[in-house]
C-alpha cells in the first residue's frame, strides 16, 4: 500500500509561540515527528505541509520534504486539518503521482514510536477500514453513560441516551477519544467525502504514560518532565 505520510506544521501559534520549531531537549518539536515517520520502512513519502519560510528550511535541514508552500488560506487558525491533507494529497495527484491512503502525523503528540506507528498502519491494512485513529481511554468520570446534557426544558438528559443511568464503574462500557497523534485514511475517503474518518473507524490506544498533546505552556512542561523521566 502506498503511503503519503504529512505532518502539517503552519508558523502561527497562540498557546507556545512557536512551539512546533521550539527547541524541546535540543531539538525542534518537528524533529520527533519527523524522525519517527523517517524510520518507519511503511510509508511511501514523508513531507511537511508548511506556510512558512523558516519551517520549511528546518524541516528539509532535518531531511523532510517540502514540496510546496501551503497557500496562507490554509493556514489559519480555524483551518480544518482534512483541508490541509486534501490540498497535499491534489497537489501529488497533479504531478501524477497516486497513494492509496494519507498519515497524517501532528507535531504536537511528539512521543509516539516508530514500533506503534507501524503496528498502527499494519492494522489499518488488515482491518480495511476507511480510517485509524490513535485513542486514549477515557476516565470513567467523563463516560457518556455518567454525563449529562441540557434538554429543551432545562433540565439534565444523558449523553449516551440512556432511559435507566448505570449505577456502577464495572459496568460502564469502556469508552475511548481521539489522542491525535496518527490519523490514517483512505485516499479515495478523503477526496470523495472530505472527511478523515469515513464510515469504518479502526483504532490504535496509545501509551499513556508517555502522551502528551502540546497545545498550552503546560502541556510543553509535562512534555518536558516526560523526557526527564525516561531519561532517569
Amino acid at each position: 500500500m502506498r503511503i503519503l505520510a504529512i505532518i502539517p506544521v503552519r508558523g502561527g501559534s497562540k498557546g507556545v509561540p512557536g512551539k512546533n520549531i521550539k527547541l524541546l531537549d535540543g531539538k525542534p518539536l518537528l524533529a520527533y515527528t519527523a524522525e519517527v515517520a523517517f524510520a518507519s520502512n511503511l510509508l511511501t513519502e514523508v513531507i511537511v505541509s508548511t506556510e512558512d519560510e523558516q519551517i520549511s528550511e528546518i524541516a528539509k535541514g532535518l531531511g523532510a520534504k517540502v514540496p510546496f508552500f501551503r497557500p496562507m488560506s490554509l493556514a489559519e487558525d480555524n483551518t480544518p486539518t482534512v483541508d490541509v491533507v486534501i490540498h497535499a494529497l491534489k497537489w501529488y495527484e497533479s504531478q501524477s503521482v497516486f497513494f492509496d491512503a494519507v498519515c497524517l502525523l501532528q507535531v504536537t503528540c511528539p512521543f509516539r514510536t516508530v514500533e506503534f506507528l507501524n503496528k498502527a498502519i499494519e492494522r489499518f491494512v488488515e482491518k480495511d477500514t476507511d480510517s485509524l485513529v490513535s485513542v486514549l481511554k477515557v476516565p470513567h468520570v467523563y463516560n457518556p453513560h455518567w454525563t449529562f446534557e441540557e434538554d429543551h426544558e432545562g433540565n439534565l438528559k444523558n449523553t449516551a441516551g440512556d432511559s435507566q443511568i448505570i449505577s456502577r464503574r464495572q459496568e460502564l462500557p469502556t469508552a475511548y477519544h481521539r489522542d491525535g497523534s496518527v490519523y490514517i485514511t483512505k485516499s479515495k475517503v478523503l477526496l470523495k467525502e472530505h472527511s478523515l474518518y469515513g464510515k469504518s473507524i479502526a483504532f490504535i490506544e496509545s501509551d499513556p504514560e508517555s502522551y502528551v498533546n502540546i497545545d498550552t505552556l503546560a502541556d510543553w512542561k509535562k512534555a518536558e518532565e516526560i523526557i526527564q523521566q525516561k531519561m532517569k
